[in-house]
Formats: C-alpha cells, structure tokens, sequence
C-alpha cells in the first residue's frame, strides 16, 4: 500500500506535458507557414535592383534556398538529440551553458517574437484597409490587436486547432501560390511599351553597385525572406515522433520553399522583362495585371493578407513554447512553467507574449524594437549552427537519430551565410546593431535576478 501511494503522489506532482499529437506532414506545413510571408510578393523587387538581369536574381534565389536547407539540416541534427519544447533555447544551454540560453529566451520574449508577431499583425492589418477602407487610420492599429488576441485565444484551446488552421492557412498559401505560378507560366503577359530612360533611370545605372556589393545586397534579401525555416524545432515537445518527423519535416518543407521562390520568381521575370521588374514599385502586383489584367490587383492584395495570416498564426503557436523549458530550469516566470490541465498548451507563453506583442502593435515601438534585435538575432543563430560542433566535440556519445547530411561542409555554410547578414547589419546599421545588443545585455540582471531565487 505505501509503495503504492508513493507513486501516485509522485504521479500527482509530476508537472503536466504538451500534447504529443503532430506527424511529419504537420511539421512540414509548419516550416512553410511559418516562413511564407509577404517577403514571396515584395522583396523580388530589392533582389532584382541589386543584380542585373533576370538569370542573376533567379540564381541568387537558389542560392538561398541550398543555404537554408544547409540550416535546415543544421537544425535537424541539433532537434534530433534534444526533441522537446523549447527550441535554440535547448541547443544554446546545451553547447554553451544556460546563460546564452537565458539571453535567447530573453530576447525572443521582449522583442524577437513579440516584435514579430505585432509587425505580422500590423501588416495584415495594413493590406486589410486595401480591401476594407474603413479599417484604417486610427483603427489599423486595432484591427492588429484584435487578429492577435484571436489567434491566441484559438491557440490556447489546444495545439490541435492550432494546428488546423495553421495548417489551412498554409495549404491555401501554397496552392494560391502555386495556381500564379502555373497560370504565369502559361498566359501570355500583355506588351509592355518600353519607355525610354530618364535621366534619373540612367544615373541609377550608371550608379549600380558592382557585381560583388550587389550580390552581397541581394542575399541579405534573399536569406530574409528564408527566415523561420527553423520554428518547427520550438514544437518538438508536440511532436509524436519528434526524433524522426522533426528533421523529415525541416527539411522537407525547406525544400518545398526554395521551390516555390525559385518558381514564382521565374514567372515575375517572365511577366515583367527588361526594366518593368526593377521599376515595379510593388512586383507582385504588377506581374499580376501584366499577366491577368488590373482586376488581378486586389486578388494579389487577398493573397498578401492570407500569406501574412498564415505566418503570424504559425509564429504564435511555435514561439509560445520557448518560455516552458526556460520556467522549469528556474530562469523564468514561474507561471510560465504551467501548462493547461485540459488544453494542454503553454497559457502564460501564449498570453503573456501575445499581451506584449499588442501593446507593441498598439504604440507602434515595435518598428524600433525590432531594427535594433536583428543584428543580435542573427548572431544567436550563428551560434546555434556552430553548436553543432562543439556538442560533436563535447557529446559525442549522445544519440543522434539524425545526422547533418554534408555535414561539416552544410553547417559550414549556414554559419557562413549568418556572417554574411552579420557583417552586412553592422555595416548598414551600426547604431541599431549596439543597440540590439544593449538589448540582450538588458537580460543579464534579469539572469541574475531568477539565478538567486
């Protein structure tokens, strides 16, 4: 009898779990969704001012891709040993101790997810006044908060309807995206009359940055549009069979990516040749009416707005799980340590990150706070992909259900590509870039703080 109760009251204060319940297909359609934003319909036009041409910026587009499946495999292998909630929290304590973890997680929770989360807010809300007028000025802000309280409050009832629309969300994306691209491919683009160059257009190119400056401006681009590739591994504790679908679903739903970039580039190039690309304010847009006339512009504008939906849905249900982990080492709030008796989610993870990702949409200082972390972001994951070296030195016996395909030439290069944004953020923006780390330096009391207690 006594042995017994000791184990039902060992059983009783054992602290409850997320829910094992998402398969490879799930981790593959988390991976798109959490990367396939509005970077798919915008930023082609940055990629082809900095590269001339149209074979250069393709090329520049697949080159992106091999470097994110590189980070993708990077990641798989790191996900693969520690398949639990909570991400590069795990990977950084791991290889470096808990402090770089702590300042990871301190830093997604004050400003690289809740930052993230109310820029996607405020863009959707931004595209919403292009098909509802009346939402904006003073209400855009609102319409913002409003989409993030209710993606949370869907999130919070269990990761299984999260999931769902997150997977809806996604599959709507891919096959809206998809549909362009075969119809672009096939419809003849109406003629363009080519205009002649002013003199401001020949000065800009005369003026164009040389061939290596302009590659080196178009990848920073590129690699931007890629970002999130890794958000699945914060889900690992949702996983059913973390140590195999974590990986399987990474890499497959980067490689799904860097198709569709390359593709729907392709046809932006084919819809707009010459000039037309580099000169189109808006590429998406404008390769649409070339294509499919100007009733073409607000279907683009519902596209925009589904994508950014899709990315802000799925970047709230991954981010909330870095904080569970941090709460149960002792370096955290503690409520965030809890996890829902009947729902099984992270409530404080959810709701305390998405309270401050409102006020953030709500007084706009989301803008600043975000200029300044992107230059200590980065570095985070370059740290994260070079961990996989250190824990191959320090733990060699761990098991590794998935190894780094390439490996070292693939972690190699996704390091290498994060030093490219690295030195291009410092260059460009010096003074955010000491900012953002004043940001993450902000951590080290609050480190302290949770350390002696």
């Amino acid at each position: 009898m006594s042995g017994r109760s000791s184990d039902s009251g060992s059983t009783s204060t054992r602290p409850l779990e997320l829910e094992r319940c998402l398969g490879a297909w799930d981790g593959c359609l988390i991976t798109i969704g959490a990367v396939l934003g509005s970077g798919i319909f915008l930023a082609s036009g940055d990629v082809s001012r900095a590269l001339p041409g149209h074979s250069l910026p393709i090329a520049a587009w697949l080159a992106g891709g091999l470097l994110t499946v590189a980070g993708a495999v990077t990641y798989a292998e790191l996900s693969g040993m520690f398949p639990r909630a909570g991400g590069l929290y795990h990977f950084l304590r791991e290889a470096y101790g808990p402090l770089p973890g702590f300042l990871y997680g301190w830093t997604a929770f004050t400003v690289i997810m809740s930052g993230g989360i109310a820029a996607l807010a405020a863009g959707f809300a931004e595209y919403l006044t292009v098909l509802v007028p009346s939402l904006g000025g003073a209400l855009e802000r609102w319409v913002a908060a409003a989409v993030i309280v209710g993606l949370t409050a869907i999130n919070h009832r269990g990761v299984a309807p999260g999931a769902a629309l997150q997977r809806l969300l996604t599959i709507v994306e891919v096959a809206t995206i998809a549909s362009f691209i075969v119809f672009g491919l096939v419809v003849a683009p109406a003629p363009l009359l080519a205009a002649p160059e002013s003199i401001v257009q020949q000065a800009e190119t005369a003026l164009r940055p040389p061939l290596f400056a302009g590659a080196a401006a178009a990848m920073v681009a590129v690699l931007w549009c890629y970002d999130g590739f890794y958000g699945l591994a914060f889900s690992a504790g949702e996983m059913r069979h973390p140590e195999r679908d974590v990986p399987r679903g990474m890499v497959a739903g980067t490689v799904v990516l860097a198709v569709l970039y390359i593709l729907v580039n392709a046809t932006y190039a084919r819809a707009l040749p010459g000039r037309a690309l580099t000169d189109a304010p808006r590429v998406a847009e404008s390769a649409a009416v070339a294509l499919f006339g100007h009733a073409a512009a607000r279907a683009v504008a519902a596209a925009i707005l589904i994508t950014t939906l899709g990315c802000l849905a799925t970047t709230i249900l991954y981010s909330s799980r870095i904080y569970l982990p941090m709460a149960r080492d002792g370096i955290f709030f503690r409520a965030a340590s809890i996890v829902h008796p009947r729902f099984r989610t992270p409530t404080f993870g959810l709701w305390g990150q998405s309270t401050w990702a409102v006020l953030l949409a709500l007084t706009g200082t989301y803008r600043q706070l975000y200029t300044f972390v992107v230059f200590a972001g980065v570095l985070f994951h370059a740290a994260t992909g070079t961990a996989v070296f250190v824990l191959r030195a320090r733990q060699p016996d761990t098991p590794r259900p998935y190894r780094a395909w390439g490996y070292p030439l693939t972690p190699i290069l996704f390091v290498g590509s994060c030093a490219l944004l690295l030195a291009s953020t410092a260059v460009e923006r010096p003074v955010e870039s000491l900012f953002g780390l004043g940001l993450v330096a902000l951590g080290l009391p609050a480190y302290a703080f949770w350390r002696r207690r």
